[in-house]
């Protein structure tokens, strides 16, 4: 087990949104009172645990697909990749605004395209948020050359999709790659010979979970 990656306990993305809710609440305890402060105290308390990002640890073996956000499984089922035109396995992720939000790469491998679609801010826990909301997708090519579509869909009350990644990149599985704010689904398509370990319905936490197991070839 290796971790995913070094970083602080609160996202760098809700940095500035934790100041102002910390700020408000000190600055109205100060000036009105403290008991008039508690309501901006419970806000601040839920931005805190909104952009939380634990340490995770990433499975060592290599064929393993790693669920790219934490939530609740709510599609394991073969459909069309529209990202790359092909039939693939898809598990679907759906995160609510209690779940950790940042996003990691499900494999090793390199950013062999990027694409990003507006689109709605229906309930992303519906299927069809896959193909009418607003998402990213990330296309990436394993070393023994697998392909893998993660792709970020923004949901009902999120409104931001964050990518840092670009053509050519290299991610490492567990590697946080984005971020999602607030409450939102990731759909991940991989090859039909793939192994699947997802089960509808089951809790999965991002670099660690293990979805899948790709398929060994030659």
């Amino acid at each position: 087990m290796r971790p995913a990656y070094p970083h602080p306990i609160i996202a760098r993305e809700g940095w500035p949104f934790a100041a102002a809710a910390l700020a408000a609440a000190l600055a109205v305890g100060v000036a009105a009172g403290w008991g008039w402060s508690v309501p901006l105290w419970l806000v601040a308390l839920f931005v805190l645990q909104f952009f939380r990002d634990p340490p995770r640890e990433v499975p060592d073996d290599p064929r393993a697909v790693v669920a790219a956000a934490d939530g609740r499984v709510v599609a394991v089922e073969r459909a069309r990749d529209p990202w790359l035109e092909r039939d693939a396995l898809k598990v679907s992720v759906f995160m609510n605004v209690f779940n950790v939000h940042s996003n990691r790469s499900p494999v090793d491998g390199r950013v062999q395209k990027r694409w990003h679609h507006a689109g709605r801010f229906i309930n992303a826990a519906l299927d069809k948020a896959s193909t009418e909301n607003e998402r990213n997708a990330v296309w990436l090519r394993t070393r023994t050359g697998e392909d893998v579509t993660c792709v970020q869909v923004a949901g009902l009350v999120a409104r931001r999709i964050l990518c840092y990644v670009e053509e050519g990149a290299e991610l490492r599985r567990g590697e946080r790659y984005g971020f999602i704010r607030f409450g939102s689904r990731v759909d991940h398509y991989l090859p039909l010979d793939a192994e699947m370990k997802a089960a509808l319905g089951e809790r999965v936490r991002a670099a660690e979970s293990v979805i899948a197991r790709l398929a060994v070839h030659g």
